[in-house]
């Protein structure tokens, strides 16, 4: 059980500038959890929306390896899967190629589910979703029927997400209602239906990116500390940090790519003296 209360704080710490989607994800984890969802469908299903950058995919990895374990997230790059054919790499072809998800499911009976990007994969490839979003369950081409019950199901889009960026400074009620919107039109209305919660990610501003670049900067700095380099940072050194890497559209992603390189080639220049 404690393990259970402790997830709203790591889930905090972890993900800056989201608490309202963090308070909503929370809530259905820890139903799930406590046996209070629904046994005929998935224990919770999730639909998170944003620009790049912004923790969606973070959020869904931080939550899985608390509850689960490091192999309790099983993700799938939905770009993959742009042709109706390849139903068949999720399903099987009802021979000798037996399928991704029949793989997991006989592998473990809970964890995650994580779809990401899926307004790239074709739509007879959603069409699966249905059945799974709404009865917990999938048909493998095999004619085996897959119990994924125990499992948590995320969906990632990008969709709409040029909306967030331009709306940025509006108020929360208008921007969601935006980009709500255009998933709804995006989407088939059955699957977007069948979805238990649609989260809005937000655009990550200045001040959240700066708190990114701390923990950044601290997550690097114990790295080179374990392979024997110990650095002192000075107080000035942060803003110059976050005046690199802060980019409004982007995300955090360029923030932890620019204190990696900015800090790695500040001991590769003192190693080469």
């Amino acid at each position: 059980m404690n393990h259970l209360r402790e997830l709203g704080d790591l889930l905090s710490r972890e993900i800056r500038g989201q608490a309202t989607a963090l308070s909503r994800i929370l809530s259905v984890l820890q139903r799930g959890q406590l046996g209070l969802s629904k046994s005929t469908r998935p224990r919770g299903s999730f639909l998170l929306l944003g620009p790049t950058g912004v923790g969606k995919t973070e959020t869904v990895v931080v939550a899985t390896r608390h509850l689960f374990g490091p192999e309790g997230l099983i993700r799938f790059d939905m770009s993959e899967f742009q042709t109706q054919d390849s139903i068949r790499i999720l399903l099987g072809n009802g021979g000798s190629e037996e399928g991704q998800l029949p793989r997991v499911r006989a592998a473990r009976a809970c964890g995650s589910l994580l779809f990401d990007e899926i307004e790239k994969a074709h739509p007879k490839v959603l069409d699966l979703f249905l059945q799974l979003l709404d009865a917990g369950r999938l048909t493998a081409a095999s004619g085996e029927v897959l119990d994924f019950s125990g499992f948590y199901v995320w969906l990632t889009s990008n969709i709409a997400s040029s909306e967030i960026v331009n709306l940025q400074y509006s108020g929360d009620a208008t921007l969601e209602r935006h980009v709500l919107a255009g998933a709804q039109m995006a989407l088939r209305p059955e699957l977007f239906a069948r979805i238990q919660e649609r989260i809005v990610f937000y655009p990550l501003g200045y001040d959240i990116q700066l708190e990114i670049a701390r923990k950044f900067l601290e997550g690097e700095l114990a790295f080179l500390e374990n392979k024997g380099h110990r650095l002192t940072v000075k107080p000035e050194v942060m803003g110059f940090l976050v005046r690199k890497g802060f980019h409004p559209k982007l995300g955090a992603r360029p923030m932890r790519d620019t204190i990696e390189r900015l800090v790695g080639e500040a001991i590769a220049a003192r190693l080469l003296i």
